[in-house]
C-alpha cells in the first residue's frame, strides 16, 4: 500500500476515535476528510469529490422519516406496537423475533433490504421506546432476517451472487445459498441476544417522558397498579441490580383510533404494496404518502419536517463521500490483492471474508458483493473449495455487518430511534458493528468453507 493509501485509513481511524469521544458528527468529518485529500492530493473539483454522493439513500431517509415522524405524532405507531404486544400477551421478548420474521419474508420475497428495513424500523423501534428493548438488538433483529432472507432464488442479491459465478464459469447452489445466509444470520442475531441478556442489557427502563406520550397517563400515586403489559410481563431491569416496576394505563384502541389513524394505516398499506409489489421507490413512496398526511396536520404544519432524521443523513453521506475516495485511491483493490497473493486457500478465503466485511461496514453491501466476489475466482480456480460455500461466505460477509451506522439499513435504525437512546444509539451500534464485523466472517467461514458442507 502506498503512504496516501496508508493515510487515508488512518484519518479513517481518527475520525472514529474524535466522533465516539466528542460529539461531533462523523459525517462532517468525512465531508472535510473527502475535500482534503480529494482538492490537495487528487486534485479533484467538488463535482468528482461527490461523485458518489449517496442521494438514493438520503431520499430513503427523509422520505421514510418525513412519513413515519407524523405517524409517530398522530399516534398510528404507538396503536400498532401496543396491538402487536396484546397478540403476544405481553410477551415482549417474543415480539422481536415476529420483527425478524417478517423482515425476512420480506426480502425472501424480492424485496430489497433497505426497503424492507425502512418499513418495519419505525414500529420496532417505537416498541423499544415503549418498552425499553434494547435498540441495538432490535436493529440486529429488523436487520439481520432482512439478510437472512436476502439470498432466496428470487431476491436481488441472490440473482447477483449466482449471474456473478455463471459468469466466471461456476455454477452454485441457490437454495444452499439462502440456506447458509438464514442459518448465519439467525446464529448471529441467537447469540447477540444471549450475550446482551448476559451484560443485563436486553431492557431497561423506559424513559418516563418517551412511556407517558407512548402508553398515555403514568398512574402514579393511584393505588391502583396496572400490569405492565396483558400476561404479566415481568419488570424492566434498570442495570443497577434493581428491579423497577412501569406503572401505564393501557391505551384503548377503540378511542385511540381516529380516522387521521385509518388514513395512516392505509398509507402504510399502499407503501407495503407499492414497495413489495411494485418495487417502486421507498423514499419517494415516503414522500408523497407523508405529503397526503401532512395536509391533514395542516395546523402543525411548521413541525412536519421537524421529524426527518438530517443528522444521520449527515453521517452517512460524509462517510459514503469519504469510503469513495478511498476506493479511488485503490485502498479496497489493494488490501483485495494483499488477500489472494497469500496463497493458503483457506487462508485466503477467511482473509477475504474480512476484507469484504470491514470494506462493507463502511459502503454499499451490493456494490461490493459485485466488486469483490469476483476476487475469489482465482482461489476457486486454483483449490478444490466449493464455490457455493466461498462465495455464500463472502455473501453473507458483506451484509451481515449492514449494522453498521454507516450502511442504509444502519442508518435507518438510528433514524427512527426515539426516546432516552437517541443520544447513544450511534455509539451502541457502532460497538456492536464491530463485534459483528470480528465474528460473523469468522462464523460464515467456520460453518461452510472448511467444512465443504455446501
Amino acid at each position: 500500500m502506498s503512504l496516501v493509501q496508508i493515510l487515508m485509513l488512518v484519518v479513517l481511524v481518527v475520525m472514529f476515535i474524535a466522533a465516539t469521544k466528542w460529539p461531533i458528527n462523523i459525517g462532517i468529518m468525512g465531508l472535510v476528510g473527502a475535500f482534503v485529500f480529494g482538492t490537495f492530493v487528487f486534485g479533484m473539483d467538488d463535482k468528482e469529490i461527490l461523485e458518489e454522493f449517496p442521494a438514493s439513500i438520503v431520499l430513503t431517509i427523509v422520505g421514510v422519516t418525513f412519513f413515519f415522524s407524523i405517524a409517530q405524532k398522530n399516534g398510528t405507531i404507538r396503536i400498532l406496537v401496543d396491538l402487536a404486544i396484546r397478540a403476544v400477551r405481553g410477551r415482549i421478548n417474543i415480539v422481536p423475533w415476529i420483527f425478524f420474521v417478517v423482515s425476512s419474508l420480506l426480502t425472501a420475497m424480492g424485496t430489497f433490504s433497505p426497503a424492507a428495513v425502512a418499513l418495519l424500523a419505525p414500529a420496532a423501534m417505537g416498541f423499544c421506546a415503549s418498552t425499553g428493548y434494547s435498540g441495538v438488538v432490535m436493529g440486529a433483529m429488523v436487520i439481520n432476517g432482512a439478510h437472512a432472507g436476502g439470498f432466496s432464488p428470487i431476491s436481488v442479491s441472490g440473482n447477483i451472487v449466482r449471474d456473478i459465478a455463471e459468469a466466471n464459469g461456476f455454477e452454485i447452489n441457490g437454495g444452499a445459498l439462502f440456506l447458509a445466509a438464514y442459518v448465519v444470520n439467525l446464529l448471529v442475531t441467537i447469540l447477540t441476544v444471549v450475550v446482551m441478556k448476559a451484560l443485563g442489557r436486553l431492557r431497561t427502563v423506559p424513559d418516563p417522558d418517551t412511556l407517558e406520550s407512548w402508553s398515555g397517563p403514568r398512574n402514579a400515586g393511584s393505588g391502583s397498579k396496572e400490569p405492565d403489559y396483558e400476561g404479566g410481563m415481568p419488570a424492566p431491569n434498570s442495570g443497577s441490580g434493581t428491579v423497577m416496576a412501569v406503572e401505564t394505563e393501557v391505551p384503548t384502541m377503540t378511542s385511540a383510533v381516529t380516522p387521521q389513524v385509518w388514513l395512516t394505516i392505509s398509507l402504510i398499506v399502499v407503501m407495503v404494496i407499492g414497495a413489495v409489489g411494485f418495487e417502486l421507490p421507498i423514499g419517494f413512496l415516503g414522500l408523497a404518502c407523508g405529503l397526503v398526511l401532512a395536509f391533514t396536520s395542516l395546523k402543525n404544519s411548521e413541525n412536519l419536517v421537524s421529524g426527518i432524521s438530517w443528522s444521520t443523513v449527515l453521517l452517512v453521506s460524509g462517510m459514503i463521500v469519504y469510503v469513495s475516495l478511498l476506493t479511488h485511491a485503490g485502498v479496497i483493490d489493494s488490501l483485495s490483492k494483499m488477500a489472494v497473493a497469500i496463497g493458503a486457500p483457506l487462508i485466503v478465503a477467511i482473509v477475504l471474508c474480512y476484507v469484504i466485511g470491514v470494506s462493507s461496514a463502511f459502503a454499499s453491501s451490493t456494490a461490493l458483493l459485485t466488486a469483490l466476489i469476483p476476487m475469489s475466482i482465482p482461489l476457486l480456480e486454483q483449490s478444490a473449495l466449493s464455490a457455493t460455500a466461498v462465495m455464500s461466505a463472502l455473501a453473507v460477509s458483506a451484509t451481515i455487518v449492514d449494522v453498521s451506522p454507516f450502511s442504509t439499513d444502519g442508518a435507518l435504525i438510528i433514524a427512527n430511534t426515539q426516546g432516552s437512546e437517541v443520544k447513544t444509539i450511534w455509539r451502541d451500534l457502532m460497538i456492536y458493528a464491530g463485534f459483528v464485523v470480528l465474528i460473523a466472517p469468522l462464523l460464515a467461514w467456520a460453518l461452510l468453507v472448511p467444512t465443504g458442507i455446501i
